[in-house]
């Protein structure tokens, strides 16, 4: 066990309960995201009713964006955190509650999904924004890290559990994610009340938008969150995997399943790497070869005719996505004021969330005009030159030697 491990374990048990209502909540919402699609297919057998299942779980995070950060900021996170995680119990056992009498309906699944949509808008955020409180700076690329390794877990595990679970009947599923949700409330109330007060600013367009103004301010910062957008809107290409798993590699549903989880195994086994040996230098040539290296494994799997050979690179490709996700996360934190924190998250959710909701867009449509593979080798060229093109534009973000140094450039880009 690293240094880091142990200090961890021994002096800080809120990390511990924080990682494992993470583990919960993230597992509960693989499981439900699992069932309500499975649930409306059942229900219409149209497949663009899934799209808008997706679409309408995303819309929140839109429309409320600028209020989710002004709420992490202003009040109590932890509370905040629980009560979302309280919001989403409650949309489970809705869904047991309408399994067991039979009156699940297409528009009352819209109408939950926007609602555990809005409550994971918010609890976003908070949450982000409620673990630098929880470690102190040494300490926190690993905690960075080792609260990624939870999602991971879950993005591996609960879906494949959630469909097992729904083979008996749909309330074996919403029932065990309610009580997983309740359980994630619990621990985040566990949590010690932070002393120090938030921001007493009123709600206001001006403190609304602070978030996006201070993310300007900040070259390096909005850097590192703009290369996250364009290098994951180019390179994304797992809305083409069931082509790639029936036409390309010639496998079936079992391949697609583990052509779906290995960009997870990847992500995960890096996660426990930088748990134990965070970086510590030249953070940002490290998190540019990172991005590179995803741009390269995207190439490596668009021409792949092997099956194992993709899930080799796939496996890269979600680690090499972890270390520039662990970097961004730990630096971006870092660098924001404890007031501001709930605001940029805010900002840097909707970014990330873009570029997955987008990248899927991206994908499909380039796929449409040039073909399969041809899409997935552009997507990662044009990753490649993003990175190179950000590199240029940002050379103190390329140049950066640790996460908590003081920004040596704050001008607006």
């Amino acid at each position: 066990m690293s240094t880091h491990d142990k200090l961890l374990l021994r002096h800080h048990h809120p990390f511990i309960a924080f990682w494992l209502a993470r583990v919960c909540t993230a597992s509960g919402f693989q499981m439900l995201t699992v069932a309500i699609g499975w649930h409306m297919y059942q229900l219409t057998g149209n497949v663009l009713d899934l799209g808008w299942v997706g679409l309408v779980e995303f819309l929140p995070r839109l429309l409320f964006m600028l209020h989710t950060g002004h709420v992490a900021d202003r009040y109590d996170r932890r509370k905040v955190v629980a009560l979302c995680q309280g919001g989403q119990a409650l949309v489970a056992i809705a869904l047991v509650l309408g399994s067991s009498s039979g009156e699940v309906t297409r528009e009352m699944i819209f109408v939950l999904a926007f609602l555990l949509g809005t409550a994971r808008a918010f609890e976003m955020p908070a949450t982000q924004a409620l673990l630098p409180s929880l470690v102190p700076t040494a300490l926190f690329p690993a905690a960075v890290a080792a609260s990624a390794s939870a999602m991971q877990t879950a993005t591996i595990v609960a879906p494949a559990l959630g469909g097992f679970l729904f083979a008996f009947g749909s309330l074996w599923v919403y029932a065990p994610t309610a009580l997983l949700y309740v359980v994630a409330c619990a621990l985040m109330l566990s949590l010690p009340r932070r002393q120090e007060p938030l921001t007493q600013e009123r709600p206001s367009l001006h403190s609304l938008l602070a978030g996006i103004r201070f993310i300007r301010s900040r070259r390096d910062i909005f850097g590192a969150i703009s290369l996250d957008l364009f290098a994951v809107l180019l390179g994304g290409a797992t809305a083409l995997l069931p082509v790639f798993a029936k036409d390309i590699l010639l496998t079936g549903p079992w391949g697609l399943g583990l052509l779906r989880s290995a960009p997870a195994v990847g992500a995960l086994l890096m996660a426990f790497w930088l748990a134990r040996f965070p970086i510590e230098r030249q953070v940002g040539r490290i998190m540019f070869i990172s991005v590179g290296v995803f741009g390269v494994a995207t190439i490596a799997f668009g021409l792949s005719t092997s099956f194992w050979f993709s899930l080799l690179v796939l496996a890269i490709l979600g680690a090499a996505d972890m270390i520039s996700m662990v970097i961004r996360g730990a630096f971006v934190q870092l660098e924001t004021p404890d007031a501001m924190r709930g605001r940029v998250s805010a900002v840097n959710g909707l970014f990330i969330g873009a570029s997955n909701q987008l990248g899927e867009f991206e994908s499909g449509l380039t796929a449409h005009w040039f073909g399969t593979v041809p899409a997935v080798v552009l997507g990662g060229v044009g990753t490649l030159l993003i990175t190179g093109a950000w590199i240029k534009l940002f050379p103190t973000l390329a140049k950066r030697e640790r996460l908590h140094e003081p920004p040596t450039q704050v001008n607006a880009p």
